[in-house]
């Protein structure tokens, strides 16, 4: 039984493998496919596969970032077809690198997660000071703020934006993510983080259960 085209999509987002990817993408909006089922059915389907061989250690970091990326493009291809659409998003994002570090690989990898998940994610960027992470909550009505730090002195600068929030009018109603290689649960109490993951894979399942929630 020959393969649907979400399927192929699927299967060539598994792989890594942009161009044919693209081309069958391509061929299944003209023929009447939606981009919805397109997303659900090809790009989210792939991802979810790789993240489930990812956790099972039969593949690694430079396999999933491959896949990433082939999703990715696949993603903005159909943004404009979704962006028309009536398919709900779970809930917005701020995702970004604390003020002091200019690591970004690490990020890059959770916001091509993220957005695996359906989420809507706005990557403001690495060295972004405390305030900039409220403000941009606030702007784009956000859920979640999830913030990483790469460098052990820069790490308490997580603790500035739990501050910031907890100081602001989203008090109570955005919810902190924490991570990076030098931050632990034990770190995320201290300062009161809401969540902390320790993968990329793990902060997007965190994510969307959090915009998830009432």
């Amino acid at each position: 039984m020959s393969m649907t085209y979400p399927e192929k999509i699927s299967l060539y987002v598994q792989q890594g493998r942009v161009a044919p990817m693209l081309e069958c993408l391509e061929i299944a909006l003209r023929s009447g496919i939606s981009a919805e089922e397109i997303l659900e059915d090809g790009l989210l389907a792939g991802m979810n596969a790789v993240s489930t061989r990812y956790k099972q250690s039969e593949i690694f970091i430079p396999e999933v970032l491959v896949s990433s990326r082939a999703m990715s493009i696949g993603m903005e291809v159909l943004e404009a077809s979704l962006q028309r659409s009536d398919r709900p998003c779970p809930g917005t994002v701020i995702l970004g690198t604390v003020k002091g570090d200019l690591h970004d690989i690490g990020k890059s990898l959770v916001k091509m997660m993220m957005e695996g998940k359906g989420l809507k994610v706005i990557d403001i960027g690495v060295d972004v000071p405390a305030q900039t992470f409220v403000d941009k909550a606030r702007e784009h009505g956000a859920k979640v703020i999830a913030c990483s730090a790469l460098l052990t002195t820069t790490m308490n600068e997580i603790q500035k934006v739990v501050e910031a929030v907890n100081a602001s009018d989203l008090a109570g109603k955005v919810y902190i993510m924490a991570g990076g290689a030098p931050v632990s649960q034990q770190f995320c109490d201290y300062i009161h983080a809401d969540v902390y993951t320790p993968t990329a894979i793990a902060a997007a399942e965190a994510a969307l259960a959090l915009c998830l929630s009432e």
